[in-house]
């Protein structure tokens, strides 16, 4: 883990979580958009990531991806992880947002996002642990809670999941199962 966990302020908001968000493109990929020949799309994704996803999910707290493009990758890479909600071409984040609040029940406090640019602004701003990945754009990261200090794509997914686990005092048990 390398975000910063003596921070009281973050702890604090992560404590509360019962919701995690994460945008796709720079978040959980490094952001760059590959197109084959015939138009289809591929990302890459790291199993870091991952992992710390479907702990985080072990531990109890519900997922997201809120995506402004939609590619069937995303979706297969959702099922995969065992990610609950997947809303894609969703251009207005904030909108998904308070729709999927008020199917779940929760308030923006108990809500944190993941994201990396503009679009992801409105949502990071709301919710009660808005945090940025490292390569976000400047704006972005100056606004956020917190920043990672894992790019987009590389660990930061990991760091944002480990935060909230830690904050809950959940972290120790998931790791020491593979002990």
């Amino acid at each position: 883990m390398t975000t910063d966990v003596t921070n009281p302020d973050l702890m604090q908001r992560a404590k509360a979580i019962k919701l995690a968000i994460f945008d796709v493109d720079g978040v959980l990929t490094d952001g760059k958009l590959y197109f084959l020949v015939d138009g289809s799309e591929f990302k890459t994704f790291n199993t870091l990531d991952g992992h710390g996803i479907k702990m985080l999910i072990n531990s109890g707290v519900r997922t997201a991806i809120i995506s402004g493009r939609k590619t069937p990758v995303v979706e297969r890479r959702a099922q995969n992880l065992g990610i609950q909600h997947l809303y894609q071409g969703r251009e207005d984040k904030l909108v998904v947002l308070d729709e999927l609040l008020g199917e779940l029940g929760l308030d923006y406090a108990q809500v944190a996002y993941l994201g990396d640019d503009l679009p992801d602004l409105p949502v990071i701003r709301r919710v009660g642990l808005g945090m940025a990945v490292a390569s976000a754009d400047a704006f972005v990261r100056q606004h956020a809670h917190g920043v990672t200090r894992a790019r987009g794509g590389e660990g930061a997914a990991r760091e944002f999941c480990e935060l909230i686990m830690h904050a809950q005092g959940t972290l120790d048990a998931a790791q020491a199962a593979y002990l």
